[in-house]
């Protein structure tokens, strides 16, 4: 595919108004669209939220009648369902667009190349893989549900430079600085749920809320707790937003949860632990895309070992605590190096006084 300047401009202007819903769309995808014409744009738009119009129907009306004879470039193929908004592909037809640029095809079942062949039969000139990279980024947790029936879990720790994430006696507060501490949020803010485990909110009490950043949605919270200990007067449960993954079937407690409109699921492995796996599953079913961890060593590994994580948000700050204290993961010891998990560093920046790494498992 031959792409023009004016190509490549306006798909990564489409990449920045899909990121304006960062925080806003679940389970819809990040979207937006640009038209253009005569080398100059005529409308552009971007899916807000759930419910609402997609980028290609905030685009046109923007455009209005300049939108006949248009290129328009869109980050993700146009829809060929009827949802909550009608198929996007045929607004595009009837607007007279005559060339459609997507940067990928939707991974939906529902779409999945037929939004691109009903735009063709129409006539439209279409053309795909324009900055796909990028565009699958800004999706990862839907592309993932998709293929995989499960959400992109992220999962967030800070630690010391030597790998610590706080003092024997328990004491982590703070390790990192208040802007390492307010980008944890951002990162919280785009999620769809932030999970942790009932150590953590044993030793914490944390809320598991965004407070740092704007944000007009909060993420659902979800709570991995085999036996049903959770305190009832705990911070995460008060608002009703919290899913509770449990072992025993403690039907007293779940009915004093489900007062509070927290929902509990029964998922028991061959350990009388939660199996983590199925509740990567049930999480998909739920349509979350995106997961944010946020627990103590002992889930860490766990959420590691099970092939639960697909995304490591570490933060680390210029200290040393020394061997005494608590790390990251509670992974078994090795005894050959080529068993070790490998990473594939994504991005590696300062944040305020601490680093921020971004890595990946590299498959075994």
């Amino acid at each position: 595919m031959t792409c023009s300047a004016t190509d490549h401009r306006a798909m990564a202007r489409a990449l920045q108004l899909a990121a304006r819903g960062l925080a806003s769309t679940t389970p819809n995808p990040r979207v937006g669209c640009v038209l253009v014409k005569d080398s100059q744009i005529v409308g552009e738009g971007w899916h807000r939220r759930a419910g609402e119009a997609h980028a290609e129907v905030e685009a046109l009306r923007a455009a209005g009648e300049a939108a006949r004879g248009a290129t328009a470039y869109v980050t993700l193929e146009p829809c060929v369902h009827h949802g909550r908004t009608p198929p996007c592909a045929d607004a595009l037809i009837q607007a007279g667009v005559t060339r459609v640029v997507a940067a990928m095809e939707d991974p939906n079942p529902l779409v999945a190349g037929q939004g691109l062949a009903r735009l063709r039969d129409a006539g439209i000139a279409v053309s795909t893989g324009l900055m796909e990279d990028e565009a699958r980024e800004l999706n990862v947790g839907f592309v993932s549900r998709m293929t995989r029936g499960r959400p992109w879990l992220r999962l967030k720790a800070a630690s010391t430079l030597d790998g610590k994430t706080a003092l024997s006696n328990g004491v982590s507060q703070w390790i990192t600085g208040e802007a390492a501490r307010r980008d944890g949020h951002r990162w919280r803010a785009r999620a769809c749920a932030v999970l942790t485990g009932i150590g953590t909110v044993r030793e914490d009490d944390p809320q598991l809320t965004v407070r740092a950043v704007p944000c007009e949605r909060q993420p659902m919270r979800v709570l991995i707790d085999a036996r049903l200990d959770v305190s009832l007067s705990a911070r995460l449960l008060q608002d009703g937003k919290c899913l509770v993954a449990a072992a025993v079937a403690d039907t007293e407690k779940i009915a004093a949860l489900a007062d509070r409109g927290v929902d509990v699921v029964l998922l028991p492995n061959a350990h009388g632990k939660v199996d983590l796996p199925a509740l990567m599953l049930e999480l998909g079913r739920r349509g979350l895309n995106e997961v944010h961890a946020e627990a103590g060593f002992k889930l860490n590994g766990s959420l590691l070992r099970e092939g639960c994580v697909d995304e490591f948000l570490l933060y680390m700050a210029p200290m040393l605590v020394g061997d005494a204290a608590q790390g990251l993961f509670n992974l078994p010891e090795l005894s050959q190096l080529d068993r070790a998990v490998r990473l594939d560093l994504r991005d590696v920046r300062r944040i305020g006084s601490d680093l921020r790494l971004i890595a990946r498992p590299v498959p075994a």
